[in-house]
């Protein structure tokens, strides 16, 4: 599989045995899941550290463990892979689309045990558990962008895939001539016909909030779109939060680097064996949903607070991880950025979330929740000591306390179980 990858860039299936808490599972596929997270591997690397897209049922159907079939090991850039969960959690609590995950220890043919995260797999299953089974869900591609290409499905190969749903790309290409086409006045007032405009709003300021710049607005258009054919309208759905919390691609946190001081640093400074993750919603370490926690409707995404006055960091002005504010390459992103009235409910939904998530106390307490797993659960993979160091990263971003975030630089907050998979011939 490696060969093959290496050779072409092809991610080719191979089948194995999967053990999973102990119950053996047969002819499962896997393959490999990433783009960036697979720069630099070679025919040597250790395959417990490779991300995973791990599949039950492609060859046996209906094979599952406990309804879950399809699972993602996530490629982390910290050791302990806190900033991940800690998003995803957060995610669910702010009322957004979001993927159930857990840490693991993860074993590949005898080799040693790697902690690892797991999330479910954005599909069918997904998103009729998160939105409805009648919609359709379109991959935003790793090369790909939001222009407008064509009506035909084939001009949007390599650009968008469809992973939920039926297989009608109409949908998804009238959305982007008219972001890309409408006139500005038209895009003011005819934006809510196409897409939920507020669930958008709130989905900006979240990522805000955590400092990832990787979002829709980065490099890669890591999103998914949901077609709701209720409301008529596209919602647009968060994916890969592994740079939360300011984290770099080379593992630097908001302390500046791996060591005690930052994110994913071990007691010696060096980094971490190579995590990933990926399994089904949005919940906390024990499966339950975060208090207050509210699935998207139809449309997806939950409604702003009531009583929100723009308190908080104007849109377009630098929120946390952007570096310079919204409106990057995502043309979708930079018109709505653009316009003083959508601005304004980020603004809004900035000052929403900040109360709800930090002020309150509910971010810190999914922190505590997700770190605890790790200390009474995985010490033989990661030390109390580097579970806490990453955990205290987190928090300072929150708090906007961290050295990356007090000096403006991308990635600051803003201001205002275990799976034991053996590939006997052996899903980012």
């Amino acid at each position: 599989m490696l060969e093959a990858f290496l050779a072409s860039s092809d991610k080719e299936w191979i089948t194995g045995t999967a053990v999973i808490d102990g119950q053996s599972f047969e002819n499962v596929g896997f393959t490999l899941k990433g783009n960036s997270s697979l720069e630099g591997i070679t025919a040597d690397t250790d395959p417990a550290t490779l991300p995973w897209r791990i599949r039950l049922d492609k060859n046996v159907e209906g094979q599952s463990l406990d309804g879950a079939a399809d699972i993602v090991v996530r490629d982390s850039t910290t050791a302990s892979a806190l900033n991940e969960a800690v998003a995803l959690d957060m995610l669910a609590n702010a009322g957004l689309a979001s993927q159930l995950s857990s840490p693991a220890s993860l074993t590949v043919n005898g080799g040693a045990p790697q902690l690892r995260l797991i999330l479910e797999f954005l599909d069918t299953a997904w998103m009729t558990s998160v939105f409805s089974a009648d919609g359709t869900l379109f991959k935003a591609e790793a090369g790909g962008d939001y222009s407008y290409r064509g009506d035909a499905a084939e001009d949007y190969d390599g650009v968008f895939d469809v992973e939920g749903g039926e297989e009608n790309y109409a949908p998804l290409a009238a959305f982007l001539k008219f972001v890309n086409e409408a006139d500005d006045s038209a895009f003011a007032s005819e934006l809510s016909q196409h897409l939920d405009v507020d669930a958008f709003a709130r989905y900006l300021a979240f990522e805000d909030l955590i400092g990832n710049f990787d979002d829709i607005d980065g490099p890669g258009n890591n999103s998914y779109l949901y077609y709701g054919p209720d409301a008529g309208t596209m919602t647009v759905v968060a994916w890969d939060h592994n740079m939360a919390f300011g984290v770099g691609p080379g593992g630097g946190g908001q302390g500046g680097g791996r060591g005690p001081g930052g994110m994913g640093g071990t007691q010696d400074g060096q980094r971490g064996a190579p995590p990933a993750g990926a399994m089904p919603g949005g919940a906390m370490p024990d499966g339950s949903a975060p208090d207050g926690a509210a699935a998207p409707s139809d449309a997806g995404g939950a409604a702003p607070a009531a009583g929100a006055q723009g308190a908080g960091q104007a849109a377009g002005q630098g929120g946390a991880g952007r570096g310079g504010g919204m409106g990057g390459k995502n043309i979708l992103a930079t018109r709505f950025a653009a316009d003083s009235t959508f601005s304004q409910l980020v603004t809004e939904q900035a000052a929403t979330l900040r109360t709800d998530l930090v002020d309150t106390g509910a971010a810190k307490a999914i922190v505590e929740a997700r770190a605890k797993v790790l200390t009474d659960t995985a010490s033989a993979l990661i030390s109390a000591d580097d579970v806490q160091s990453d955990a205290d990263a987190i928090l300072a971003a929150l708090d906007g306390t961290s050295s990356s975030a007090s000096a403006g630089q991308p990635g600051g907050a803003g201001t205002g179980a275990g799976v034991g998979t053996g590939a006997s011939d052996g899903g980012s």
